[in-house]
């Protein structure tokens, strides 16, 4: 993860944003090791100790950000010859929508500073964002054609050439593409895991919309449909999980954020839920429970986050048994 600082765009709203940030930090540290990126680790240690953090299961590391999306400047990791290699993919702010000369080199300066350990980073040359894909682990991967095929991507390549570059970057054997949904306040062009995610035993959780006068109802529901039509590498329909649709939020000028439940993280033992003071909260963390059976699920209120139009999944990447020293 990242700390917020005043450079980044939390700075009207960072006192909050920090104490979310803690809040998130210090439950994830009692579940697992966490690397935290930020320019002055004197800045983040009060807010993580008030919020009960294990400071000690905390590595900080000291080196400044653009901004702190790191599910998408962070290393994608996969398993070669049992070992793990963290690919570090090129990152251009969502497609040369913001600064992102810092963001990154993180992975690099991570690695510089030790934190890998003997991991391989294998630098590599397409641009891809973590948020952008989902794997079952079992070679699938699912993806969004508003991104993945967007032109201000990887425009030299053609979408056949990007599902062979996944192929052989990531180890995948198919690709399914989404062709709709979308959250309004988004602009990452549409990832994936603020849609749809993988969840154990052939599951995808999703995020559905039943409101029939909402400008999402018939993209969200033509993805749903999309969905439906899919198939496991069994030939078997995915066993399909509705997440509940939360109220409109809306920033100070009147513009729609992006509020989902599908942006949920999966830790060893839990999964944290973005929840928003919602009505809809209990039965998102009742669907994602039911999803992931064998773990404590455990809600984050992300109310601040939507601001930066996104939530806790964005803000993290995990690091697989292995990579750290």
């Amino acid at each position: 993860m990242a700390w917020p600082h005043d450079d980044t765009d939390w700075k009207p709203r960072l006192p909050q944003a920090r104490e979310t940030f803690a809040r998130l930090i210090a439950t994830a540290s009692h579940h697992a090791r966490v690397l935290l990126v930020t320019d002055i680790p004197g800045n983040a240690r009060p807010f993580l100790k008030h919020a009960g953090a294990a400071l000690d299961r905390i590595v900080f590391i000291p080196v400044s950000c653009n901004d702190t999306w790191a599910r998408d400047f962070g290393p994608i990791t996969i398993i070669e010859d049992d070992r793990p290699v963290l690919l570090d993919f090129q990152f251009t702010g969502w497609g040369g929508k913001f600064k992102a000369q810092l963001d990154n080199v993180i992975s690099l300066q991570v690695k510089n500073h030790g934190a890998f350990g003997r991991t391989h980073l294998r630098t590599l040359h397409m641009v891809l964002e973590g948020g952008s894909i989902e794997s079952d682990g079992q070679g699938t991967l699912l993806t969004t054609a508003t991104c993945n095929a967007n032109p201000n991507r990887n425009a030299h390549l053609s979408v056949p050439e990007i599902e062979q570059a996944f192929r052989r970057f990531l180890g995948v054997s198919r690709v399914l593409w989404l062709h709709h949904g979308y959250l309004a306040g988004d602009d990452t062009d549409g990832h994936v895991d603020m849609l749809a995610r993988f969840a154990p035993h052939d599951t995808l959780v999703y995020q559905s919309c039943d409101n029939t006068d909402d400008e999402h109802f018939t993209e969200l529901t033509a993805m749903a449909e999309e969905l439906r039509a899919f198939r496991t590498l069994a030939g078997h329909p995915y066993r399909l999980l509705a997440l509940p649709w939360p109220s409109a939020r809306y920033d100070d000028a009147g513009n729609r954020l992006p509020v989902s439940y599908a942006n949920f993280l999966i830790l060893n033992d839990a999964v944290l839920v973005p929840v928003y003071g919602d009505p809809c909260d209990t039965q998102a963390l009742a669907v994602i429970g039911q999803a992931l059976p064998g773990h404590h699920v455990i809600g984050i209120d992300c109310s601040i986050l939507v601001f930066q139009h996104g939530s806790l999944h964005c803000l993290t990447m995990q690091l697989p048994k292995g990579v750290l020293p």
